[in-house]
Formats: structure tokens, sequence, C-alpha cells
């Protein structure tokens, strides 16, 4: 029982068995936390710096002997700076981090013992120190790093230091105790009052205990978060980003069968000769090929507002207004067009400059009316788009071999970009009444390239 406690504040078992990307990403969030903890000390023992250097001796009392606040100051903000420069490095060892905490705590714990001398009165008069409100700040600004082990240890330690002042106070080397049962006596004297020491050592173990606990829980969280962001961005490597969005803000489980209509557009842009090509590479170099294609082809859709809809072996399918309704879509369809093949006659040139055999691309454009949505099993969806015009399109790419052509777009999509803003970057081929196998009416086409 005792180690599932300890396994439960300390976060191990929620990491172990995480993935070392994971992990990493963790130990980020952990790195900048410790720059956060570097900067709050810092600040910290800077204000109790200047609270101190500016507070004044009791009247007629000279204690120059024991005024060792300025050089404790020095050798902590030192340590500080050391610190706080290792953080930025990622360079802090673990066992640093105990003995920062522990330090912290003797810092304030030391200014506190020093009150005493400071103002010329009994070791019990520093017991009354507001200063030890600090004490929570230092707690709680452990609970930066989300690990409970250390907010454990600065409470502990907090306890250990208070005790250790309240043991002194009562040994009498400091001046009389003055033990009391009284309050209103122990609030207008310097009488020590048990009670209220053990109130303030247990208010410390409590908010010690309720923070690592807020921690320990709140650190569970955090893995689960940054393991499902660490998903999603792994995730949207294989989605469209417009899908990966959709997925990520639906109000409800996405279901299969749910779907909505839409006017898009639809591209489709196939790698010719690839198929030969791919039996006479090694299966490495048929990859490289293929990367080095899609690399080049799919960033110019993205950036013209095109959802990459799927990979079909060498071809590409994407739609533009399906993820989110577009006036522009057929417009935005064509300059993705535009752009392929501006990069695919680079990449030919390219090619034969290097000595390889050069590629082309076949390409077509359609629009119409289509079903966007997701298709699957329940274990297993994908979003699509599915309707005439994605048919039309796949026939129309193919027909290009007919009409000798890389790329064409029926009439009525070239119409309706025109109407959307599409201008043409030269003066385009039309060919009407042309007859496209598997398409029941003759279709009029305009040729890209």
């Amino acid at each position: 029982m005792f180690a599932r406690l300890r396994d439960w504040l300390f976060g191990r078992g929620a990491t172990e068995n995480l993935p070392e990307r994971v992990r990493e990403a963790i130990r980020q969030q952990q790195d900048r936390s410790e720059i956060l903890i570097g900067w709050a000390e810092l600040v910290l023992v800077g204000l109790l710096a200047v609270a101190y250097e500016t507070t004044t001796m009791a009247a007629g009392v000279v204690q120059e002997d024991y005024s060792f606040e300025t050089e404790v100051f020095v050798i902590y903000g030192i340590f500080a700076v050391i610190r706080l420069g290792l953080a930025y490095r990622r360079l802090l060892p673990e066992w640093f981090l105990y003995v920062s905490a522990i330090a912290d705590t003797a810092l304030l714990i030391g200014l506190i013992y020093s009150f005493h001398y400071k103002y010329a009165q009994p070791a019990v008069f520093y017991l009354k120190a507001p200063i030890l409100l600090y004490i929570f700040l230092l707690i709680a600004l452990r609970a930066l790093r989300f690990e409970a082990r250390f907010v454990i240890v600065t409470g502990l330690a907090a306890v250990a230091g208070w005790i250790a002042l309240v043991l002194y106070a009562l040994s009498g080397r400091g001046g009389p105790p003055n033990i009391t049962d009284d309050f209103v006596e122990y609030m207008t004297s310097n009488a020590f009052l048990i009670q209220a020491e053990a109130d303030k050592v247990l208010a410390i173990l409590l908010t010690t205990i309720v923070l690592a606990i807020a921690i320990a829980r709140a650190r569970r969280l955090l893995v689960r978060s940054v393991s499902e962001g660490a998903a999603a961005r792994d995730l949207s490597r294989f989605f469209d980003p417009g899908v990966a969005a959709r997925i990520r803000s639906a109000a409800m489980s996405i279901k299969p069968g749910e779907g909505e209509l839409r006017d898009v557009a639809i591209l489709t842009v196939d790698l010719r000769g690839f198929t030969r090509l791919s039996t006479e590479l090694q299966p490495d170099d048929v990859m490289k090929l293929l990367q080095d294609y899609q690399g080049r082809v799919c960033p110019l859709i993205v950036s013209n507002g095109g959802s990459i809809d799927k990979f079909l072996g060498d071809g590409i399918l994407a739609s533009f207004g399906a993820v989110a309704p577009s006036p522009t879509a057929a417009a935005d369809a064509l300059r993705a067009a535009d752009a392929v093949i501006e990069a695919a006659d680079r990449w030919t040139n390219e090619r034969r400059a290097a000595g390889l055999p050069p590629l082309s691309i076949g390409l077509a454009a359609a629009s119409g009316r289509v079903v966007f949505g997701a298709v699957g099993d329940g274990e297993r969806l994908e979003f699509t788009v599915i309707g005439d015009a994605v048919n039309f399109a796949a026939k129309l790419e193919k027909h290009n071999k007919d009409e000798k052509t890389r790329a064409v777009v029926d009439s009525n999509t070239y119409a309706k970009a025109e109407q959307q803003g599409y201008l043409a970057p030269a003066v385009r081929e039309r060919r009407p009444g042309r007859k496209v196998a598997g398409v029941a009416d003759l279709v009029d086409i305009v040729v890209l390239a």
C-alpha cells in the first residue's frame, strides 16, 4: 500500500510506460517550470533583502556582531543566479533541486531566527514574525514543477525548521521562554504558547499534504494532456490539418454515417510512369521519390485552401470547400492546379539536369455537390468526400491520356472559377464536346497544360 501511495504521489507509475517522445515533452515542460521557479526565487530573495535592509534596529540597541543578513542574502543571491543559469541550460541535476528546496527554507528559517538578535528580544519574539507566511509561498512555488515530492520535501523542511526554532526558544538559551496558557498574554508580550506553535506546524503540514495531493492529481492530468497533445501532433501528420482541427473541436463523438452536403471543387493529381519506375527502383528509392513528389505538390494544394483527402499510391485526391464551406472553392482549386503544374515543370527540369528520367503529372479538376463526412466501421474512421464530382474528376484525369494533355478541367468548373475571381496565367485552349470514358454526356473541357 505504501508503494502504491508513493507511486501515486511521486508520479513514477504515470510516466514509466510512456513513449520517449512523450517523456521528453514532459521534461521540457518541467525545464520551463524550473526557469520560472528560478526567477521567482531571485525575486523573492531580492524582496526579502530590501525589506530587511530598509528596517531599523531597536533604538539604543547595538547588535552589529549578529547582523549577518547581508552576507546571507549575497550568498543566496549568488546561489539563485547559478540555479537560474543551470535551469536555462537544462543542466539542473535532481539532487540540486532537493538542495534548492531545502536552501530556500533554510534561508527563511535563518532570517526568522535573526529577528531576536536584530531587535534585541528573547528568542520567543521571532515565533511571531509575520515572515513565516513566506513558508507557504515557498511550498506553493514547488508546485510549478508538477511533482509532489518537491512540495513534500519543502513542507517537511519547513516543519523541521520551525520545530527547531521552537525547541531553541524553549531551551532558554535565547532568553526566557515565558511559557503561558493565556492567549491574550501570548499576543501582547514575549510569551510562549505551545498550542499556537502546534497550530502553525499543523497548518504547514496540512498545506503540504493538500498541495501534494493536488499536484499528484494535476501531474496525471499533465501526463495525459502531454500524451494526447503529442498524439494529436503525430496524428495531424496523417490527417489533413482542417480535418484534424474538426476532430479536436467536435462537440460530440464523431460517428460513421454522419455527413454534410457541400458545394466543393475536387482536384486529382497523378504521377505518370510511376508504376513502371517503381519496378525498376529499390524500395527505399521508391519511397524517397514519392516523398519528393508529395513534398512538392501537397504544400501547394494546402496553401491554396485545399485539403488532402487521401493518397492513392502515387495519386492525390484533394478537396476545396469540403472541410469548411468556401465561396471560392473552384477558384482555389485552379490556383492550386496552376501552382502544381509550375512545380512539376521545375521538378522535370531538375531531374533532367541531374541525369534522372523525367516524370510528369496528370491533373484534373471538377466541381459539384458532394457529401462530406466520416465513413468506417466505428473502430476505424476516415473523413472523405463522396459524390459525382469526385468520380468525375478521376475520369477527367484519366482522359488526359486521350487528349494528350497533362491537366484539364470541365468548362463549367472553369467558368465558376472565373466568377469567383480566378485569373488564368495564359489563354487556355477549349475543347468542346469531348467523350470522356464513363461519362454519358459529352464534356466541354479546358486544357490547363
